[in-house]
């Protein structure tokens, strides 16, 4: 199971205070953002109820559900309800469908995470025929396909105030000119200046993909997040990707860190290193050195104390006297290709478990997380040796295996490959 992270009101207020600074940092880089609209693609998860009668849900869901901004539904192409609905193919459709209908009031196009982007532009693919039919008729019909909650359809609806065959021709021109789709969201969103996405860590590898579809739009990484708090801002939004750097805002959370040894650190005095390794020191906010590697510590207001979030950041430069750090890996996660986190443990707790429920011996084995595909994917390479020793292990034994892997993985693995 996912460990649960407490909030608070108070919690809860930081991240309101957070988020409202966004939108001005980037109006200061990007002038005239606030005089259209954002297509902002947002989904949210069913939530759950602990055993004490306490609501559970995904840190994305709970500010969804809670923001402000989202209630009163400002700047958005997508309605609330859109927002809302928890079946993430139908939210997913009707925001793309509310997006293309006011294409030409967006101004950015938005995306909790890179991976979100490559999601929409599959979609795209998928249904843009029917993505036209709505648009040229203005209406959602009853047994529609892909809207079949009453009040997502009813909320689309309000959107679709008329027929727009003249808009239905333009993108269905547009999609079916170029079969690589090459700047395609730039040219069915032509007024967009920007993409707003969270694109560093295991993000990254989207870089190319997006700005293929994009045709090289900014791509503005804006902010640094987990679920313990949100931590960080970039302060220069139009930074390349590779280059980002976010400083952390210290109303946000008490933030200390210790720092990550390199091979130098090491070799200098083995026995004191050592000793490091099991108690570090932690360093304050204002004591951390350019170029140093950190991992970061925090104390929020919802009652966490010095709690190691596990990513490790490195010190780019300074914001007055405000440190701004690149985000640089999650420790200890060995494969991770979208927010699914896989640790050394638990793949070989898998592994573990294969061994036991098959009928045959592992020699050796290896993985890595292949995104060169999309949807990317785990790929394990096992070196197996049957009872009989040389002979060839059967294609359902293999398929068996892969199985056995698929339900011993980590819950978040686990719950990413379902959703």
């Amino acid at each position: 199971m996912s460990k649960l992270i407490p909030s608070t009101e108070e919690q809860a207020e930081k991240s309101r205070q957070f988020c409202s600074l966004l939108i001005p940092v980037l109006n200061q880089h990007i002038p005239g953002l606030n005089k259209g609209k954002a297509m902002q693609i947002i989904f949210v998860s069913p939530c759950t109820e602990t055993p004490g009668g306490i609501i559970s849900s995904l840190v994305s869901t709970s500010v969804a559900k809670t923001s402000r901004n989202l209630s009163s539904n400002i700047n958005y192409t997508s309605p609330i309800e859109t927002i809302l609905c928890e079946d993430t193919h139908q939210s997913l459709y009707s925001q793309l469908l509310c997006g293309l209908y006011q294409n030409k009031q967006v101004l950015r196009l938005g995306f909790a995470f890179a991976s979100g982007f490559m999601v929409a532009v599959k979609c795209l693919q998928q249904h843009w025929t029917l993505l036209c039919d709505d648009i040229r008729h203005g209406t959602i019909a009853e047994d529609h396909p892909k809207i079949t909650d009453p009040s997502v359809r009813k909320a689309v609806m309000k959107i679709l105030v008329k027929t727009n065959p003249e808009l239905a021709d333009f993108i269905e021109h547009e999609c079916k000119r170029d079969s690589s789709w090459e700047g395609i969201v730039s040219r069915l969103w032509p007024n967009a200046k920007c993409i707003v996405t969270i694109i560093t860590g295991t993000m990254s590898h989207h870089i190319d993909n997006i700005d293929f579809y994009s045709n090289g739009l900014p791509i503005v990484s804006h902010m640094y997040a987990c679920s313990e708090c949100f931590l960080g801002i970039n302060l220069d939004p139009l930074t390349k990707p590779p280059e980002v750097s976010y400083t952390l805002i210290p109303t946000m959370a008490y933030f200390e860190s210790f720092q990550i040894l390199g091979e130098d650190d090491n070799q200098k005095d083995n026995c004191n290193q050592e000793k490091k390794q099991h108690h570090p020191e932690l360093v304050d906010l204002v004591k951390v050195e350019l170029g140093r590697e950190y991992e970061l510590v925090v104390t929020n207001y919802a009652g966490l104390y010095r709690y190691r979030v596990g990513d490790v950041l490195r010190v780019a430069g300074f914001k007055n006297n405000a440190p701004q750090f690149n985000f640089m890996r999650r420790n200890n996660v060995v494969l991770s290709i979208d927010m699914d986190k896989t640790n050394e443990t638990e793949l070989q707790n898998a592994v573990d478990h294969l061994m036991i429920m098959s009928n045959v011996s592992l020699v050796e084995y290896t993985s890595f997380a292949d995104t060169s595909t999309f949807p990317g994917h785990y790929v394990l390479y096992w070196e197996l040796q049957g009872n009989n020793n040389n002979a060839v292990i059967p294609q359902k034994v293999l398929e068996e295996c892969c199985l056995v892997m698929e339900e011993f993985l980590g819950y978040e693995y686990r719950y990413m490959r379902t959703n």
